[in-house]
Parts: structure tokens; C-alpha cells; sequence
């Protein structure tokens, strides 16, 4: 995913251009980090306590320089209204959220009220045409044939949550001014692996295939994961 925003980042803005980073729900902070060593000045939201300190902590082990880029807000990120200004980023980052969130319309128009005319919105969501893939894989025949019919879902952490279909978010960036400029796939070939399984030795080819894969079509399509980019008007 961080290869395909680098894209986007590239053949949206001047290369050498500073630019001004959101990341809502931002984790323990490793895109947020990533672009902050790429010299993008960064601002990260991220409400959960536990996520935060973690973001903190990592970042205190970072150069002077790249700790000075970096700012991080705890809250809610339905919440950007109340810490920014309209207009006030280049790129947004909304990765691995809407899926806790119940109706997430909203928040992602307010999302896009953050971005500067021309600016990136990045997404990354579970991808609602494909719950049947994990537990079809998996041998749980069952469970792949309940998924075709919903976009509730229980994640690895036991929790009930919610995907997104690319039809409904593609009219909805449409609807607040970000209208979609690509998407891509993210684990296509490697969802089923297990969390603790270890890094293979030819990760890098990993990485190419999975790269190739979510940018193919029909490979991408039934990728576990999407990342949709919009841009604003």
C-alpha cells in the first residue's frame, strides 16, 4: 500500500514538495513516520490511548528533524472540524478505520473538507465484494457462502465490524467533491497467512507480486483489502 500512495503522491505533486500529510486514525504511526522521513510535515489523529503512546514512543526514537515534522493529536477522527481549518492538507490518510465505523459517510466528507483543492485522499478499507475469499480459502464453506450476502464481518481481533463495496464508496467520493482517481488491491495473495507467520525469505518478490496483483484486474477485484485514492476538486 505504501508503494501505491507513492504513486499517487508522485504523479499528483512536484517532486521535492513539502507537503502537508493528515492521518486519521493513525495507529501506532507508520505511515505517518514514513512521511515524515520523506520530509512531509505530518499530522496524526489517533484516539485510542494504547495506539497513541505507541506512536509517541516511537517517534522520541526518531531524529530531531524528523520529530520536528510531526504532530500528534489524540481524538476522534469525525472530529477534524474542530482541530483544522478547511483546506488545510495536501493528502489525507483514512487507512484501516471505516470498517469501525457504523455510518461513514460523514466522516469521510469531512475528510475531504480537509484537503486543499487538487489534494489526495487516500482509503484503505475492507473490501465488501470479497468476504467470501478469507473463509472460502480457509475451508470454511459456511462462512463463505453467509459472506455473499452481507458486509458485517468478524475480524482477527473478534471484533463485528463492517466492509465497504467499491461501487458505494465510488459515489460517495463522487458526492462530496474527491471523486475517484485509482484504486488498487491489497491482499490478494497473502490474506490468509497467519498474523505471527514469519517474513518469507524472497519477501521482496512477495511484495512485487502483490504489487502486480493489486493494480490487475480481475486479481484486484478479490483483494481483501482496497485502497481507493480521490482527489479533490
Amino acid at each position: 500500500m505504501a508503494r501505491q500512495l507513492d504513486e499517487q503522491i508522485a504523479g499528483r505533486f512536484p517532486v521535492g514538495q513539502r507537503l502537508r500529510v493528515l492521518d486519521v486514525g493513525m495507529g501506532q504511526g507508520t505511515q505517518a513516520l514514513r512521511l515524515a522521513r520523506l520530509g512531509h510535515q505530518v499530522t496524526g489523529v489517533e484516539q485510542d490511548p494504547t495506539m497513541i503512546d505507541a506512536a509517541r514512543t516511537a517517534l522520541s526514537a526518531q531524529p530531531e528533524g524528523i520529530r520536528e515534522r510531526v504532530r500528534l493529536v489524540q481524538g476522534d477522527g469525525r472530529d477534524t472540524g474542530v482541530h483544522f481549518l478547511p483546506g488545510s492538507f495536501d493528502v489525507v490518510l483514512c487507512h484501516g478505520v471505516l470498517m469501525y465505523v457504523e455510518e461513514p459517510d460523514p466522516l469521510v466528507a469531512g475528510l475531504a473538507r480537509m484537503l486543499a483543492p487538487g489534494g489526495l485522499l487516500s482509503l484503505l478499507v475492507r473490501n465488501g465484494d470479497a468476504l467470501a475469499m478469507r473463509p472460502g480459502l480457509s475451508g470454511d464453506w459456511a462462512g463463505a457462502l453467509a459472506a455473499f450476502d452481507t458486509t458485517a464481518y468478524r475480524n482477527r481481533l473478534g471484533l463485528d465490524v463492517r466492509a465497504d463495496r467499491l461501487a458505494t464508496l465510488t459515489a460517495t467520493l463522487a458526492g462530496i467533491g474527491a471523486p475517484l482517481h485509482a484504486w488498487y488491491g491489497v491482499r490478494v495473495f497473502s490474506d490468509t497467512a497467519a498474523d505471527d507467520a514469519p517474513v518469507p525469505d524472497d519477501v521482496e518478490t512477495l511484495l512485487a507480486a502483490e504489487e502486480r496483483a493489486g493494480r490487475t484486474d480481475p486479481y484486484r477485484g478479490v483483494a481483501a483489502l482496497l485502497h481507493l485514492c480521490g482527489v479533490r476538486g
